[in-house]
């Protein structure tokens, strides 16, 4: 039973990471791997400190070392001295004295020369793993300028990707075969266009072809009749006044018939008004 609990806990485990594998953004991944990257070189870049510090404090205990055994050296060959000049002094205790100085200062000297081998040995050791770790962090630099390369060029891709992917959504719905979705397509528009056009053409055609449309027609065509007659009749009435300018009393005539053409009624002269009403009695006259 627990095995079967395991391997089902197993395969729930490797199904639920490869439907986020297929859901997870590819850029953010990119830059779990860049800081994972990044986590690793700082981590070597420390070790590599700590081998370095390791062979600089070596350094300088050797060099602490090296002036203890010179400091012994010069002891123990004085304390040597002292006593030969003791002895040609005839002074055999102070000679004895110096010289179990002597002896104490070489039995010091003999033990920090032993423990400046064993310094010396350390320090090659140490220079070799400083120089490993330089190597280490120099090829995990160049190896991180890749991954940051290589993460500009996946990036790029990754939106050529999606501008691709973008241009064939926008080319399947300008398809004729694209499903039917929430926004129509241009087929689907044009269609209702041309039959809103053809509707409203054919409403156009029966009302041009009514009786009232014919009776409309033919207004119109008296009106513009009789506009151009008008016309007419202004530019006669312009070209005669512009004739008769210097005759005497043309300016006169001149302003009564342009009266008469724009068709004021204006009251003329008493004699001109008598002559009118006596051509106007004249038919009355000859009716009779």
């Amino acid at each position: 039973m627990a095995n079967v609990v395991r391997r089902a806990f197993r395969y729930l485990s490797a199904s639920a990471n490869r439907r986020f594998d297929e859901k997870a953004d590819p850029r953010v991944q990119i830059d779990q791997a860049i800081a994972e990257g990044r986590r690793q070189h700082e981590a070597l870049r420390q070790q590599a400190a700590l081998v370095l510090g390791n062979q600089r404090q070596l350094e300088m205990r050797m060099a602490r070392q090296i002036e203890n055994v010179t400091m012994l050296t010069d002891s123990a060959r004085s304390a040597l001295a002292f006593a030969d000049n003791a002895r040609a002094n005839g002074d055999a205790a102070k000679a004895s004295q110096y010289e179990q100085t002597a002896q104490a200062f070489a039995s010091e000297l003999v033990a920090s020369e032993s423990s400046l081998d064993d310094m010396r040995t350390l320090h090659l050791q140490a220079v070799e793993s400083s120089e490993l770790a330089r190597r280490a962090v120099d090829d995990n630099t160049e190896r991180l300028r890749q991954q940051l390369a290589e993460r500009a060029r996946l990036l790029t891709q990754i939106e050529h990707a999606a501008m691709r992917e973008q241009m064939s959504k926008a080319m399947e719905s300008m398809s004729d075969l694209a499903p039917a979705g929430d926004t129509p397509t241009l087929a689907e528009i044009r269609e209702k266009v041309e039959k809103r056009y053809s509707v409203a053409m054919g409403r156009h055609e029966l009302a041009s072809s009514g009786v009232e449309a014919r009776m409309l027609e033919v207004r119109r065509a008296s009106i513009d009749a009789k506009a151009t007659n008008r016309l007419a009749e202004l530019r006669a009435g312009l070209a005669a006044g512009q004739d008769n300018a210097g005759a005497p009393g043309a300016g006169e005539v001149g302003a009564g018939d342009a009266r008469v053409a724009l068709g004021k009624s204006q009251p003329s002269a008493p004699g001109v008004r008598h002559d009118r009403g006596a051509d106007a009695a004249d038919p009355a006259s000859s009716g009779q």
